[in-house]
């Protein structure tokens, strides 16, 4: 009987890449569309989460996290977890992935798959607006399509973005986030932001906005005015409208409509621009998108 591998956090990312990762999800959208679905479980205070996703063609994946908020003060992270990879073929189970290790590569990759696209190629300015585990990974991610970029964070709280420049060569900290903004060819937010951080007054034409961090209904990181004149896409129609605050506040205000979202990854050629445009990008994030960054991973762990 072949044993399942279980593919760990360090030794699984020394064998990945951002561009790879990026071009395994845009070959994943050319697939059928995926079949998810979520489950919550819950003892006061902590949670279970499972996420799964299926791909014609691609296989299952079951992601579950455990989130106990007691476990910092026992010196535990407080959250938890793994992936199950599953073949399409027979539904045996394939791989057991490290949950980090799918996030941190999910999330940052689901962002530069439309950077890639939508942001001008000879951007050379990108400001990060958020300290926290994302936007470091954001920084490890746009690196690499963007090698000669100079990078600069801002954080609400000073002393974590100076943390962050500090382990970080090409990044330094913004003081003001208005002009920071203004003088950005890339601006890529991962804040847990329920009002707007970002003022649609403060940007200028040829810009590309990347929003992460709005991921609850009740969440903004951009204005009403961004929004209005960006041309905006998402990563999937079916996990942001609706359950987003970033799509789901304006559209139900009436602020923009719903032919507003131009396109998601599953039309992929519509995401281009002219020089001049300001183009907005939202991140949702999504099972099918932890599955297809799970099946990247294996084949790089098979291929070593």
């Amino acid at each position: 009987m072949t044993s399942v591998p279980f593919i760990p956090f360090a030794e699984g990312e020394a064998l990945l890449d951002w561009i790879g990762l990026t071009d395994a999800l845009a070959e994943g959208h050319t697939l059928p569309k995926a079949e998810i679905g979520d489950t919550f479980l819950y003892r006061d205070p902590d949670t279970l989460l499972s996420r799964a996703a299926w791909i014609d063609g691609m296989g299952m994946a079951v992601k579950t996290a455990t989130v106990f908020p007691g476990n910092p003060g026992r010196g535990a992270p407080m959250i938890n977890g793994g992936v199950n990879l599953y073949s399409d073929g027979d539904g045996t189970l394939q791989a057991i992935i490290d949950f980090h290790l799918v996030t941190k590569w999910k999330t940052a990759g689901d962002s530069l798959l439309a950077a890639r696209r939508l942001a001008r190629p000879d951007s050379k300015n990108i400001l990060i607006v958020g300290a926290g585990t994302v936007g470091q990974s954001l920084h490890d991610a746009y690196s690499a399509a963007f090698p000669e970029a100079h990078f600069q964070v801002w954080n609400r709280t000073r002393a974590n973005a100076l943390a962050m420049a500090t382990e970080r060569p090409m990044l330094t900290v913004a003081n003001d986030l208005e002009q920071a903004v203004r003088s950005a060819d890339i601006i890529t937010s991962a804040t847990m932001s329920t009002e707007p951080l970002i003022r649609g007054e403060w940007l200028q034409p040829g810009q590309h906005i990347d929003l992460i961090g709005a991921y609850r209904p009740d969440m903004r990181e951009v204005d009403d005015k961004a929004l209005l004149t960006s041309r905006v896409f998402v990563d999937s129609f079916d996990t942001t409208i609706g359950h987003i605050g970033e799509v789901k506040i304006p559209l139900e205000a009436g602020a923009i409509t719903r032919d507003h979202l131009l396109a998601d990854y599953y039309d992929l050629d519509a995401f281009q621009r002219a020089p001049d445009d300001i183009t907005l990008f939202k991140n949702g994030g999504g099972a099918h998108l932890d599955l297809m960054t799970s099946r990247y991973i294996l084949n790089r762990w098979t291929a070593k």
